[in-house]
């Protein structure tokens, strides 16, 4: 039976991974790398980043990497879930193939995840639908890694929650909707649009974070109404910089 590990492997810094990840690493004979085409900058870096902890921590370097094309999204349409849906499926079809294709039928392939895998990422759903697909079969394990949340709260030296308080996670595109109710931490992901800048006029604090555990870290915190040009700004001057960016912030209301 085909074995696929899910390895989650830090935030940015190599000195993330787990002494879990390592042993997992190294009993892997294919890596396959989701590539993301010329016009997306980021790839050669997180490529090499990649690469990089194979070269420092596999003692034998007797794996392959295998880059897999990663089929366009449409990021314009209104309909969100949709064209995630639609993208996630021709991803299976793709991976589907780079697995019949390049792991033996008894060999071990991975999946390098940034972060964490169990967070806002899609390697494993799109492996349950090559699975409910029924072309290829395999088993699959998850390796969890240190996630942009904890290298976030790490950074800025504060705990992710007080005393007795919940704590949500979302999305820049759920923030844009509204604060959410019930809760006074919100950590937010994926916000391209920097949503927390329709909270100027709230007692709110915010501890922003970019590139984290990497050479180009970024990190801001302030109340928001103070700071949030400044994130605004800096965040711009980097993703131009560096053609892309992947930032994470935490906001609390101050009670």
């Amino acid at each position: 039976m085909r074995r696929l590990l899910v390895i989650g492997i830090g935030a940015g810094d190599p000195e993330h991974v787990t002494v879990q990840a390592i042993n997992a690493l190294n009993e892997v004979e294919v890596f396959l790398v989701v590539d993301k085409g010329p016009t997306r900058h980021e790839t050669d870096e997180l490529v090499r980043l990649r690469r990089e902890i194979c070269e420092r921590y596999i003692r034998e370097p007797t794996y392959r990497i295998v880059e897999i094309p990663d089929p366009p999204r449409d990021r314009t349409t209104p309909a969100y879930s949709t064209a995630v849906e639609d993208w996630r499926s021709r991803r299976a079809e793709v991976w589907e193939r780079a697995i019949a294709d390049e792991l033996g039928e008894d060999g071990c392939g991975a999946f390098l995840v940034w972060g964490d895998p169990s967070l806002y990422d899609s390697t494993l759903a799109v492996l349950e639908q090559i699975l409910a697909r029924g072309t290829v079969t395999f088993e699959h394990e998850v390796v969890p890694g240190i996630g942009s949340v904890q290298a976030l709260t790490s950074r800025h030296r504060i705990p992710l929650n007080r005393v007795g308080r919940p704590v949500q996670i979302t999305t820049g595109r759920r923030l844009a909707e509204g604060f959410p109710d019930g809760v006074d931490e919100v950590v937010v992901m994926l916000d391209a649009d920097c949503s927390f800048r329709h909270l100027r006029d709230e007692e709110m604090e915010i501890h922003w974070g970019a590139y984290l555990g990497m050479e180009d870290e970024i990190l801001v915190s302030g109340r928001v109404g103070e700071v949030a040009d400044e994130i605004v700004q800096r965040r711009a001057e980097a993703r131009e910089r560096k053609g892309w960016i992947m930032d994470a912030y935490l906001l609390r209301r101050n009670i």
